[in-house]
């Protein structure tokens, strides 16, 4: 790896009352070269192999302590670094040398600061713990970062520097956009976690239309078949109907008595007025003439009840015909009719469905029914094919079933193009609350590294990883809980293609 940029840390440290003031200076690094101590297995020190982490380096390689980790001298006096993960989170644990035998923790004392790419420097004092020195602070991952340390040792000052890498690759500015890598920032965000239930498909029980024959009669004809799509009176089946008969007569009888009463009240006016006849004999005949026009409406009106035009040419000639319509356009989804079958007028014969809008009812539990609620906007998906869709909740149960402890919220759909089909499965999502958050990131910048969810931190010219702690997420935007500030670069879009340059790299940190 090239050089890293300089970083000075220029930090007062007051070490007890041996020493008085240190200025801690990282030193720049002249290059990065692979290490192998970190800590094992059996608890004291693990070693940091080859995988999909960059190994740690030093610019002055220390030695390696008795513990495996790094060893610092300075004459007869030696400090043995490690960092100790096994069961806590990691820590520093100092362990005191002079001529090689171990010392008391309380022998000296120690700090040490600790500078990564894009914060702040941290500074770590020690306190004797059993027969090792602990630091005050988690070492946080990566293990990437510049190091100072400062010993005091009856009234003798010592100073060493160093320097690792993990997770670390460089990648110039110009790279980025051939790379297809695309650089957000970490910042506040409105996060929409969003509900998702179970549904189905069902007819809009507004728009279901049972078709009765109002007239009895013998079934002659049947045209309308299960799941026929049809339209606003079409002719579904016809029945010959001794019922319809007397009504066509009986229309047709009060017409020619209008026609008859109407003459013989325009004579009798006529003589009335001529002082021919007497007055009794013009009101008699203007009654029975009201009383003709009544009788005609009234046939009329009895006819066109059973859907049946007075003046239709085909019943001037056959009576008993009657043709059964569908009273809406749909489809049909019940049929019970045969031809040569005796219906009575109130027999259901067929159902009529509009699907021109559908309902969906969605499956709500217990734990939910505080989230949903009336005009809420509800995106659906079906789960067999790609067909989606917005509506509104319409309807919410107010009780649970018995059976299944859940309850029903309905959300009506618009299907002119006829997409929806009664009976299909669906998932039915929608924004259970609105969050704001302080720092957020794109959900597609997330990479997965051992057990860690990561981003990749914009450094100019690196990228790092930075393990987070997240939060919620709405599926395009997650909150962060820990591990990266508002302000903080970051790669969005082809995270991924940086996580395959460390594999490239062949380096990791194995614990």
């Amino acid at each position: 790896m090239n050089k890293t940029r300089l970083r000075p840390i220029i930090i007062v440290i007051v070490i007890g009352i041996v020493l008085g003031g240190l200025i801690l200076t990282a030193e720049k690094p002249s290059s990065v070269t692979t290490d192998a101590a970190s800590m094992d297995t059996d608890g004291k020190v693990d070693e940091h192999g080859t995988s999909d982490m960059k190994g740690h380096g030093a610019s002055n390689q220390p030695g390696i302590g008795p513990r495996g980790g790094k060893l610092f001298i300075d004459g007869d006096f030696s400090v043995e670094m490690t960092i100790f993960e096994k069961g806590v989170p990691p820590q520093f644990r100092i362990y005191l040398y002079e001529k090689g035998k171990l010392l008391p923790p309380t022998a000296a004392t120690v700090a040490i600061t600790l500078s990564r790419l894009g914060a702040s420097a941290q500074l770590f004092k020690f306190t004797p713990e059993a027969d090792y020195l602990l630091g005050d602070q988690i070492v946080e991952e990566p293990h990437s970062f510049d190091i100072a340390i400062a010993a005091g040792r009856n009234g003798k000052l010592m100073r060493w520097s160093y320097h690792q890498v993990e997770g670390r690759v460089e990648i110039p500015d110009a790279m980025l956009k051939s790379m297809g890598i695309e650089v957000l920032t970490a910042g506040p965000a409105t996060i929409k976690p969003k509900l998702k239930l179970p549904g189905e498909v069902i007819f809009n029980e507004h728009n279901i239309v049972r078709v009765v024959p109002r007239v009895p009669g013998v079934v002659t004809a049947v045209h309308g078949q299960y799941g026929q799509q049809v339209k606003k009176d079409e002719v579904l089946a016809v029945v010959e109907s001794p019922m319809l008969a007397d009504l066509r007569s009986q229309y047709f009888v009060a017409k020619k008595r209008i026609a008859l009463a109407k003459t013989t009240y325009e004579r009798e006016k006529q003589l009335w007025e001529e002082k021919i006849s007497a007055k009794q004999e013009f009101l008699l005949a203007q009654e029975l003439w009201n009383e003709a026009e009544i009788a005609l409406k009234l046939a009329s009106v009895k006819l066109r009840a059973l859907g049946v035009q007075p003046e239709s040419n085909h019943l001037k000639n056959n009576y008993t015909h009657y043709e059964i319509r569908a009273p809406i356009s749909g489809i049909i989804i019940a049929r019970a009719i045969a031809v040569g079958e005796a219906l009575k007028e109130d027999r259901e014969i067929y159902t009529i469905a509009d699907v021109s809008t559908v309902w969906t009812a969605v499956t709500v539990y217990p734990k939910d029914l505080n989230v949903i609620r009336l005009g809420q906007k509800v995106a659906v998906k079906a789960t067999a094919y790609d067909v989606e869709s917005e509506g509104t909740v319409t309807y919410i149960s107010t009780l649970i079933g018995g059976q299944t402890r859940t309850a029903t919220a309905r959300v009506e759909l618009d299907n002119k193009e006829g997409k929806w089909r009664p009976g299909m499965f669906l998932n039915a999502e929608l924004v259970a609350e609105e969050i704001e958050v302080p720092v957020a990131v794109s959900v597609d910048a997330i990479q997965t590294m051992r057990d860690w969810s990561v981003v990749f931190g914009r450094y100019d010219p690196y990228f790092e990883v930075r393990p987070l702690e997240l939060g919620r997420s709405d599926g395009e935007m997650i909150e962060v809980l820990k591990g990266l500030a508002p302000g903080e670069k970051y790669a969005g879009g082809n995270s991924f293609a940086l996580k395959a340059e460390l594999g490239k790299a062949g380096a990791s940190h194995d614990h």
